[in-house]
């Protein structure tokens, strides 16, 4: 797949790249697909030249799952699981506090509830750690109580995978720690010393999927064991045909929360969940989407999950106790089932409440930091600040990465510890950046850390912030620059306004869901003229009417923190027959009284000839 800049014609400009593609192999996918050229070429330049590989894209299903026992330390887990619920051995869940931990707390617990005899019951308990009091990991004081009320068996969700004095306690307790998580290892320490460790993105597991999250990661030990206890044919028929389905719906909201990248297993997931989610049997979960307001005789868009169910899930863990969702979605009573998503509801408007007042302190030092041409000094932001809310601590890390282009590490202050959390853009490890910054401090710059490339999380004395802006100001000015920090704009596909309709609408609709590795689809169209006023909405919005050749089309603006369209138009003097070239995403329009297509704006740029 190659690719052409297109020169911007404009030294403040940021370039516009789209990809060539191979003609015979867009005919062929084509071919195949039965689909639009368009979309053809669309998929071509994503990678998806083969059969195979098109049928899986558009078809995805079942069995384009792998094999759960592909993972290493798999089948030990599943063993000692099985050997658990035949004893009657009480098992603790250690759960996490995030979407991600709450659901996969619920899946397994479930999956080994369904795996033991009806006259057997298994013997399941969990814990989700307050995000306060006792904050991300597995603790030693949790393991020591459960292990005197008899536990025998430890199984961590999404967590554990730096857990080296918890699998130290655990050894001494007679604990037997399966740690199922999906961060990254310790390069330096290795894995915990447990019974057995599932983690794909650990060193020596051949698992062909390595982004999975962390429920999707417990789901694998779910799906393993429910195997594992059936015994006919027709018991397994059904785990395939009934459960694994219900399962996917809890994983897909996390996978789609979590934000790993929409590809391969993972958009498998997310494609067969989201489709489970119409129309859901469980109590708790149609509570919660009655709440989100989301409707239920379809299916959710990923955007409504990731935007609608997913706070409200997190704000439990954000603004009280996670343990409240873990019920949510066990619970069989009607009523209790209701009143816990009134709560989350509540208290995701706390958390948005919170998010506001803490918002309009950052975009006040950001506008004084920002240079008369709209660039910042920094390579890297650290802000803190003692009055902002643990709960919404990684929220503000996003913000500031949206509107600024760069990495930023956001914390608050308690009892002489700093807590903090940090995000990311595209080609700045930001784990791998807190190792090296931790690595090269006399006395080890954290009392702990974790996360990913694009997402961590880190506590450290509040007297070595200081030294942590610094660090990280040093180490990302030798690291952060040109395209890094002003990104072109990449364009899937250059395409004329005659090419959108509703077919060519509804095969975009088959290329989700949408998200981090998946993105939704950034059209271009050269040349295309005003036919009118910029018309101003609510004071920053605009509309645009454009058009080409025979085509005509709305074209929306919505200005956001760091994207005023008002500006943008007044800056080109734009009016009826200026020419602009646009780069959009394609909408179906919500009103109902104006059926339709309409263009989403994300550049323009003034056509030079």
């Amino acid at each position: 797949m190659a690719t052409t800049a297109v020169s911007s014609h404009a030294t403040t400009e940021r370039n516009w790249i789209t990809h060539e593609t191979d003609r015979a192999a867009v005919e062929r996918v084509m071919a195949q697909a039965g689909c639009p050229e368009g979309i053809a070429r669309l998929l071509v330049a994503r990678g998806f030249i083969e059969e195979q590989a098109v049928r899986a894209f558009f078809s995805p299903s079942l069995d384009d799952l792998d094999d759960p026992l592909l993972m290493l330390g798999m089948e030990t887990a599943v063993k000692r699981i099985q050997q658990a619920v035949d004893a009657c051995e009480p098992i603790l869940i250690y759960g996490d506090y995030d979407v991600d931990g709450t659901t996969a707390t619920v899946l397994l617990k479930t999956a080994i509830e369904r795996m033991a005899p009806k006259n057997k019951p298994a013997r399941v308990r969990y814990h989700v750690p307050h995000r306060i009091r006792e904050g991300y990991g597995m603790q030693t004081g949790v393991l020591a109580d459960a292990a005197a009320d008899g536990v025998r068996v430890v199984i961590s969700v999404d967590t554990g995978i730096r857990a080296f004095a918890a699998a130290k306690e655990a050894k001494v307790l007679g604990l037997d720690l399966i740690v199922t998580d999906h961060h990254l290892p310790d390069e330096a320490h290795g894995i915990p010393d447990a019974l057995a460790v599932i983690n794909p993105a650990q060193p020596g597991c051949t698992y062909p999927f390595k982004s999975l999250c962390g429920a999707a990661v417990a789901f694998k030990l779910a799906h393993a064991i429910l195997k594992a206890a059936c015994e006919t044919d027709s018991e397994r028929d059904q785990l395939q045909r009934r459960l694994v389905p219900s399962f996917l719906k809890l994983v897909a909201i996390a996978t789609i929360a979590d934000s790993v990248p929409l590809e391969g297993e993972n958009r498998v997931i997310a494609s067969l969940g989201l489709a489970e989610l119409r129309n859901p049997v469980q109590t708790g979960l149609r509570a919660l989407m009655e709440v989100a307001q989301i409707p239920i005789d379809r299916p959710p868009t990923a955007t409504e999950v990731g935007f609608r169910i997913a706070p409200r899930i997190n704000a439990a863990g954000r603004m009280d106790v996670a343990s409240d969702v873990v019920e949510l979605f066990l619970t069989r009573d009607t009523e209790r089932a209701r009143d816990l998503a009134a709560k989350l509801n509540r208290l995701n408007d706390e958390r948005k409440a919170t998010e506001a007042s803490a918002l309009e302190a950052i975009d006040a030092r950001l506008t004084e930091l920002q240079l008369a041409d709209g660039t910042f000094p920094a390579q890297c932001f650290v802000m803190d600040d003692a009055e902002w809310h643990r709960g919404v601590l990684g929220i503000l890390a996003s913000r500031i990465v949206d509107r600024t282009g760069r990495p930023a590490l956001v914390l608050t202050h308690e009892d002489g510890q700093a807590h903090g959390s940090g995000r990311s853009i595209e080609g700045y490890h930001l784990l791998d950046a807190l190792t090296d910054v931790h690595a090269q401090d006399d006395a080890g710059l954290f009392t702990r850390f974790g996360g990913h490339a694009h997402a961590v999380g880190f506590s450290l004395p509040t007297n070595r912030v200081p030294r942590l802006r610094e660090s990280m100001e040093q180490h990302s000015s030798t690291r952060l620059a040109g395209e890094m920090l002003a990104p072109p704009l990449e364009c899937d596909i250059e395409i004329a306004l005659n090419e959108l309709n509703p077919i060519f609408q509804s095969w975009l609709e088959r290329c989700g869901p949408y998200g981090v590795g998946n993105p939704e689809p950034l059209l271009m169209t050269r040349k295309v003229e005003l036919t009118a006023a910029v018309r101003v909405i609510k004071e920053k919005h605009v509309c645009l009417e454009v058009t080409s050749g025979d085509a005509r089309f709305s074209a929306m603006g919505w200005s956001r923190r760091g994207c005023t369209w008002v500006d943008r138009c007044q800056n080109l003097a734009l009016g009826p027959g200026s020419r602009i070239d646009i780069a959009y995403r394609l909408r179906t329009k919500t009103n109902p009284y104006y059926p339709g297509l309409e263009l989403e704006l994300a550049a323009i740029r003034p056509v030079v000839d």
